[in-house]
């Protein structure tokens, strides 16, 4: 019989992204960001969508997104600043590596693949879950800013700023043109004046 004792330590260290917030955001004065979990979560829905719309496997982008940020039940959300001094500059192969170490091969070997496919930036699928993380990053600052985080316009410009794929630029130039309510108005068949 296969011991699951590894996989379910991993588990329990995987809810702790439920915790752990992106830190980030506080320099934008947001004093409860949205947890690294919440910010996966969305990833992984925008990956599924450029890539079907790119061409590429949106199960494998979506695939790559849910484990982009594992990791960082180790090290942290460390931000850009942070990571200027050394701070989060662990290898998230090598984080990987830790974390999947006693698991049933099959599944080890399955997950350090996807992180170093991930991180090698090479795949269509790659290229849509990291514009994904880039996208989700942009839509959560418009979010914030419509709150009134005016500060929030630094991340959504250097986002946008750093998207690829054809898809991705488009959506980000709609979701710039919406409001963040406009959906709800729309349900409700609410016409704009």
């Amino acid at each position: 019989m296969t011991d699951l004792s590894a996989v379910a330590h991993f588990l329990y260290e995987a809810g702790t992204l439920k915790q752990a917030r992106r830190t980030g955001w506080w320099m934008a004065g947001v004093r409860d960001p949205e947890s690294v979990a919440e910010h996966s979560w969305r990833t992984s829905l925008i990956a599924s969508i450029i890539a079907k719309l790119e061409g590429a496997d949106p199960a494998r982008a979506a695939f790559l997104a849910v484990w982009h940020d594992t990791q960082e039940s180790r090290t942290g959300d460390v931000n850009h600043l942070g990571k200027k001094y050394g701070g989060g500059a662990a290898d998230p192969r090598a984080v990987t590596a830790d974390q999947t170490e006693g698991m049933p091969e099959v599944l080890a070997l399955a997950v350090r693949e996807l992180v170093e496919e991930y991180e090698a930036k090479e795949s269509a699928e790659a290229v849509c879950a990291r514009d994904a993380d880039k996208l989700e990053c942009m839509l959560q600052g418009i979010e914030y800013l419509a709150q009134g985080h005016r500060h929030a316009q630094r991340w959504i410009d250097n986002s946008r700023g750093r998207l690829v794929t054809g898809t991705a630029i488009r959506l980000a130039d709609e979701l710039l043109r919406q409001d963040s309510l406009d959906w709800l108005r729309s349900a409700l068949g609410e016409t704009s004046d």
